[in-house]
């Protein structure tokens, strides 16, 4: 949650859980969640925590990364990962598109 930047609710859809099992930690039946943080935890090395939540609801050559995970589309929201990788966070001006 800290790490993307979500909100309680965002995190709860993405899980698919409700907020009481975020409340009393009972997650560790979500496979999703061990995923996204082994996903994740790669990103925040390589571009900083910061970076990573500014650059999940930002346009990217594949679409939003934050809609790809709110519609769980996980494997959209890895590739969105592996071309941050590749290419970095590229800042655009809105005159050059």
């Amino acid at each position: 949650m800290e790490r993307l930047g979500l909100s309680d609710e965002e995190l709860c859809a993405v899980l698919a859980v409700d907020p009481l099992a975020v409340i009393a930690n009972e997650l560790d039946h979500r496979p999703e969640l061990a995923i996204l943080l082994a996903l994740t935890a790669e990103a925040t090395d390589r571009v900083g925590a910061g970076v990573l939540r500014t650059w999940l609801r930002r346009r990217g050559p594949s679409g939003v990364p934050f809609e790809h995970l709110s519609s769980r589309d996980f494997a959209a929201f890895e590739d969105d990962l592996a071309i941050l990788a590749e290419r970095g966070y590229v800042l655009r001006s809105a005159k050059g598109r």
